[in-house]
């Protein structure tokens, strides 16, 4: 598994500002519904759920929201990176910038695990980080997550 199976390229964003965590799922929601054609709400309605179960922002300014939905076929990935940190009670409580959604069909089991685990430790990746801070073109961003880990195929 790699992420260029995860990630299309229109599922890739850059979004100025937010006023609330609610907010950034609205707008991963809408996202998962242009690229993938997703139920927004649903996928809103996911997020928000397992948020509820305690906080997906790992920390060092990244979070890792995901759901597990109905009638979803496949694993698929959406990225927004925000030019203004967003305060999301993360665990280290630091603003998030850099935001890597996943949503996984409801009995995907452990291979929704593997891609959490894939997404985790690309984004764990310091080099991959700063290129993804340094670049506001969604192309490029697009590039930079699936190029990442190609070689280290989970």
């Amino acid at each position: 598994m790699d992420l260029s199976k995860l990630l299309i390229p229109g599922a890739v964003r850059v979004v100025g500002q937010l006023t609330s965590k609610k907010r950034l799922f609205q707008e991963l929601g809408e996202l998962a519904s242009s690229a993938y054609g997703l139920n927004a709400a649903t996928a809103i309605d996911g997020l928000q759920e397992r948020e509820s179960l305690g906080p997906t922002g790992v920390g060092h300014g990244i979070a890792l929201p995901h759901a597990r939905l109905e009638d979803l076929s496949r694993i698929v990935g959406v990225f927004i990176r925000l030019e203004k940190p967003l305060d999301y009670d993360s665990v280290d409580r630091q603003p998030v910038d850099l935001v890597f959604g996943l949503f996984a069909p409801k009995d995907s089991g452990v291979e929704h695990l593997k891609a959490l685990a894939l997404v985790s430790r690309t984004m764990r990746d310091a080099n991959v980080v700063s290129k993804l801070r340094a670049n506001t073109d969604s192309a490029k961003l697009h590039a930079i997550l699936t190029e990442a880990r190609t070689i280290q195929a989970a």
